[in-house]
Parts: structure tokens; C-alpha cells; sequence
């Protein structure tokens, strides 16, 4: 029974990682096209990087594969990350930095990012009961689920 949790949990924990993945090729793909940068998948791969690295760091600092999906703390915190670093490390990568632009990195990035992990917990709730999922706290008592 422990291999197929792991194996359920594996599962969520990659749907999320690549989840923030496409949000982030959405976010630089979109930008790059509407200000036709989008020459060529070095130019693109260029504006992507820094904000993988930060989305990466925000996994790993947020131990996002404890519970993957959910908004506050995992999507915050792995927004957060993405977002900071990514500005901070573009201009190491040849782009340049405006407010303009942070501040509609951050506004896409939140939406999307902390978006499908605020529609996976409301289809979750309504997917089961009102609650959450129901595990058995022992003695016959059910309580929901953390996270979910």
C-alpha cells in the first residue's frame, strides 16, 4: 500500500513541477512575442532561464514536494522565489530590468502559478465534500485533510 501513496504522490509532486514549468515558457513566450524578441529558442531560452532558477530555489526552499499544490504556503512561496530571482539573475542573462516589468512578471506569475493551485483545491473540495478529503484521525473520528 506504501509504494502506491509513493507512487500517487510522485505523481502530484511532477504535475505540479511541470504545472509551474508552463507557466513560466507561457509568461516568457507571451512576452517575447508581444515584443518581438521571439527571434529564435536561444533568445527565448535566454529570458526563460532566470526565472526557472528561481523556480527551482523556491521548490527547494519551500519544500514544495511536501504538498505541491497548495496555494499558501508551497504556491507563495515558490511564486515568490520565481519571481525575485528571476528579476534579479535577468540581467546576467542580457535582459534588462524596468518596473513596468516586475511588476507585470509578478501579476502573470501569481495568477498562474498560485491560479491552478487555487483551482485544483476548490475542484479537490467540491470533488469530494464541503471539507476537504476525509482521513481517519483514530477512534472513529474523520477530519479533513491538511492542504486539502
Amino acid at each position: 500500500m506504501t509504494d502506491v501513496r509513493e507512487l500517487i504522490v510522485r505523481k502530484q509532486v511532477w504535475r505540479a513541477v511541470v504545472a509551474d514549468v508552463v507557466c513560466v515558457l507561457v509568461f516568457t513566450l507571451v512576452g517575447t512575442a508581444s515584443h518581438r524578441s521571439a527571434g529564435s529558442a536561444g533568445g527565448v531560452l535566454l529570458v526563460t532561464l532566470p526565472f526557472l532558477v528561481g523556480l527551482v530555489v523556491g521548490w527547494v526552499a519551500s519544500r514544495g514536494w511536501r504538498a505541491p499544490a497548495r496555494p499558501w504556503p508551497t504556491g507563495v512561496a515558490v511564486w515568490f522565489a520565481t519571481v525575485a530571482l528571476g528579476l534579479v539573475l535577468r540581467p546576467l542573462f542580457g535582459g534588462g530590468f524596468a518596473v513596468s516589468f516586475a511588476i507585470v512578471t509578478a501579476i502573470f506569475l501569481a495568477a498562474a502559478m498560485l491560479g491552478w493551485r487555487l483551482l485544483v483545491a476548490l475542484l479537490t473540495r467540491h470533488g469530494t465534500n464541503a471539507r476537504g478529503p476525509l482521513r481517519s484521525r483514530g477512534r472513529g473520528r474523520v477530519a479533513p485533510c491538511p492542504g486539502g
